[in-house]
């Protein structure tokens, strides 16, 4: 990339936070090797790009001697001239962890280059700004006594569902505040869980978008400083697209991401006739090609009629392989052989988790004879009150929809019907079951999940406690019964599949509760 820009006469490019390590590398960055392959790639780009000087994000480490043994750094590469700028404002909140590994900044100084003086920063040090500053510095009002010309930030700034309006009403009013232009690259791509959106910008001095980048997908444009300086109109309005829109935008990045880097290329799911199944094999035909996504039929005695033919006309209508494994024969040999130990008991749990068990046994025999990664389709309702089986449908290599209530699920199915029928419609329309008992409804076990749903979103997205529910006028009982369920049953969260993540609290690596607890009990 840094070569196609100076072959249309760029002075400098300019890439992500971090991007010769990836974001976030983890504890990657305690291996020395680690960062001696960072800096050999600083300068193999040195030795190469000989026509054009870039920024570049990279672990560097510290000389000093003092505090921990890295910076998070923004690298200056003008051929033989390699400068750092290092971050000076580490976030340690929900998924971030930077103050793991880094040491901040204490001194801060602009880049010269070709007669302008450049503000470099690194993602969050642009953030310490309104009403309510995080941190005891800000890095750009150290830097503004020295005169900058203009603002760059790079950023590794991950995708939730408001992050993007956000972002862009924290930059601009860095714009406004200093009166500078401001070149902002984000990442794009998926970490596993984490999803990185794009979206990057570069604005005028007065606060309007001058130019911006795509989301979901690696993009590339030329940025003329003097138009940048002078412009004082909006030339572009970086449309963001509506948020259903983005959440399906991002889960298909993250599934083609996360088998594109493992080197993976097929995928497997249990394939039900359910929503949840269905928006799964939609999103994963999406991300790997329909030929790539097999689904796998296991009705039990249980199984609807209409679920099995929906099933089969997902499969039909997307061109996904699929085949059909009836467990009936299964469950009754595993009834047989517990009978001397199960005689006297009534039906219960144990059947239901019998046979999502055997259902997950089956899914991962296919996965290693055949080289699938199964696609784990539980939903964040069902998850966070443990509405699933363990070693059963909680099974998985990803989870796709793992961050979405079902009311989301729901609504993401009407978006990908937008255009033509692709889900069944009975799928959207008939209620949920988990079809494990004669006529089971998930309303049986749980409240409506548009209540529900509600109820959930405060207590794991605002964090809300008992208390605050309540005043919001939430139904005792219910509160009590939902808020228990969350907490006894992270356990079974703590032994699941990793979650792409679109909202701004999903379960995995941003959210840190104690499997055993008395609060709330």
């Amino acid at each position: 990339m840094a070569q196609k820009a100076a072959a249309m006469g760029a002075d400098l490019i300019v890439f992500a936070e971090l991007a010769l390590s990836g974001y976030p590398p983890r504890d990657f960055l305690e291996f020395d090797d680690f960062i001696d392959k960072c800096e050999l790639s600083a300068r193999q780009i040195a030795d190469s790009c000989p026509n054009i000087a870039l920024i570049v994000g990279s672990p560097v480490r510290n000389l000093s001697g003092k505090g921990k043994p890295l910076y998070n750094a923004a690298l200056f590469i003008n051929q033989s001239v390699i400068r750092e700028f290092h971050k000076a404002l580490l976030p340690n909140y929900d998924v971030f962890d930077e103050y793991r590994y880094f040491e901040p900044a204490t001194t801060f100084d602009l880049l010269e280059f070709k007669g302008c003086k450049i503000a470099v920063t690194i993602c969050e040090d642009l953030w310490n700004i309104g009403n309510d500053p995080l941190y005891r510095v800000n890095p750009m009002d150290e830097l503004m006594p020295l005169a900058p010309d203009f603002m760059i930030n790079i950023a590794a700034s991950p995708f939730h569902y408001d992050q993007a309006e956000s972002r862009r009403e924290v930059l601009r009013q860095n714009v406004e505040k200093y009166k500078l232009p401001l070149i902002y690259v984000n990442h794009v791509g998926a970490q596993t869980e984490l999803l990185f959106d794009g979206g990057s910008m570069a604005f005028s001095p007065n606060g309007k978008v001058h130019t911006s980048l795509n989301f979901f997908t690696e993009d590339f444009k030329i940025v003329e400083l003097d138009q940048l300086l002078t412009d004082d109109i909006q030339i572009d309005n970086q449309n963001i697209p509506e948020k259903i829109e983005r959440i399906h935008d991002a889960l298909v990045m993250g599934i083609r991401n996360y088998f594109g880097k493992l080197g993976f290329r097929k995928a497997i799911l249990g394939l039900s006739g359910g929503i949840d199944s269905a928006v799964t094999m939609v999103l994963a035909a999406k991300a790997l090609g329909p030929d790539n996504v097999y689904g796998l039929l296991m009705p039990s005695q249980y199984s609807s009629g209409h679920s099995i033919d929906d099933a089969l006309s997902l499969s039909r209508k997307l061109g996904s392989p699929s085949g059909t494994l009836p467990i009936g024969e299964m469950y009754d040999v595993f009834e047989d052989k517990l009978e001397p130990f199960f005689r006297g008991t009534d039906f219960d749990l144990t059947e239901e988790n019998m046979q999502a068990r055997i259902r997950g046994l089956l899914l991962m025999a296919m996965s290693n004879k055949y080289g699938y990664i199964l696609l784990n389709t539980s939903n964040k309702s069902e998850a966070a009150v443990g509405y699933g089986t363990l070693y059963g449908d909680m099974n998985g290599g990803l989870s796709v929809i793992g961050d979405l209530y079902k009311t989301e699920v729901y609504e993401l199915a009407r978006f990908i019907n937008r255009d033509d029928e692709i889900i069944p419609l009975n799928t959207i329309l008939k209620p949920p079951s988990a079809e494990l008992r004669p006529d089971q409804k998930d309303s049986d076990s749980l409240p409506d999940y548009e209540v529900l749903d509600q109820l959930l979103y405060q207590y794991i997205e605002k964090r809300k406690g008992p208390a605050e529910l309540l005043k919001m006028g939430f139904d005792e009982i219910l509160v009590k019964k939902v808020l228990r369920l969350v907490n006894t049953n992270e356990y079974k969260r703590y032994q699941t599949p990793p979650i792409l993540r679109i909202s701004p609290k999903a379960f995995g690596m941003g959210r840190r509760m104690p499997i055993v607890g008395r609060y709330l009990s």
